[in-house]
């Protein structure tokens, strides 16, 4: 069976063939583009259909889109001008099965696809459960949340949510004045505004007006990296917005814990995540999960993982494509 496999992002979109026996899959051509340079996902595929060389056509396709996917309408996506025709891509890949996901619905089928390798864990009760319900969260070029729910046999079940797109809650008096210094900006406030890799160009802004004073013309637009970078390097403002960011994604997760209660872990991943690491895998960090008034001590039953493996969302749409031409 030959399969395309997709995880298409605001920022990069990863592309792979596939060829499955039912036993085993073996990776014919895998590719990195940068959605940026395609003014469509249409424009992309015919790239990578050029660039994969194959004289078969694939037999079921699985695309992992940013934002809500609804079944016979067109897939407006998040962070990126593109639109998604279900018939029009079908046509252009001639392919009879083409399945359509949330991204992070595709992470969520990824983490079974996970080895103890690809994850690094921050918080372990002395009684995970499994199987139990698990979720997935994490900041990129947007904030993903997704749930996993075993049946009786102990198979998940993935299901997408667009809760990044929830009312941003500050925890604090510096986070209000973080959310003061946003509804100055933004009509709606949400978490993905301020948890995101634009997020971190806002709360550097915001540290650097709240430590200083002001935001110079020049530095408007600070990219994400170059933050996570000048911390690293010791430059004060980008600590303090690398610390807040960090603060910020705990307690995040910390409300994650409360609503799903996700005994069988709650795994952090997004393109974000595994590149603050060490910001993440702090004893502050859990404290401000954990930070929760008469809840605490129910949050600190939850298992929580830090996704290292950044070809989860792939693996995940890989996952989902096989699942669903075996029915």
């Amino acid at each position: 069976m030959e399969i395309i496999a997709g995880d298409i992002g605001g920022t990069k979109s990863w592309l792979v063939w596939a060829q499955s026996d039912g036993d085993a899959t073996r990776v014919r051509f895998e590719h990195v583009y940068a959605s940026a340079d395609f003014p469509s996902a249409e424009a992309l595929l015919q790239q990578f259909l050029h660039d994969a060389q194959s004289a078969s056509r694939p037999d079921a396709v699985c695309l992992a889109l940013p934002g809500p996917v609804q079944t016979g309408q067109p897939i407006r996506l998040t962070n990126l001008d593109w639109t998604l025709q279900h018939a029009a891509i079908q046509t252009l890949l001639a392919t009879p099965c083409l399945l359509f996901i949330n991204d992070f619905q595709a992470a969520a089928e990824g983490v079974a696809t996970l080895t103890p390798q690809d994850y690094a864990t921050l918080n372990l009760p002395s009684y995970p459960l499994y199987p139990a319900t698990r979720v997935i969260t994490g900041a990129g070029t947007g904030l993903g949340l997704a749930w996993m729910q075993p049946d009786p046999t102990g198979r998940y079940h993935t299901f997408a949510t667009e809760g990044g797109h929830t009312d941003f809650s500050p925890a604090n008096a510096q986070q209000e004045r973080l959310l003061t210094f946003m509804r100055q900006r933004f009509k709606h406030v949400s978490w993905e505004r301020v948890l995101s890799g634009p997020g971190v160009n806002q709360v550097w802004q915001f540290c650097l007006q709240d430590m200083t004073g002001e935001i110079p013309e020049a530095l408007r637009e600070h990219n994400g990296a170059l933050v996570n970078r000048a911390a690293h390097e010791g430059e004060p403002v980008a600590i303090a917005a690398m610390q807040l960011f960090a603060d910020l994604y705990a307690n995040w997760v910390g409300n994650i814990a409360l609503l799903y209660q996700p005994r069988g872990g709650l795994y952090l991943g997004g393109g974000i995540s595994a590149r603050i690491q060490p910001w993440l895998q702090t004893q502050r960090f859990l404290d401000a999960c954990f930070d929760k008034g008469r809840m605490s001590e129910l949050v600190k039953q939850m298992p929580i993982y830090l996704i290292t493996n950044t070809r989860l969302g792939l693996q995940g749409a890989l996952a989902a494509a096989l699942h669903h031409t075996k029915g």
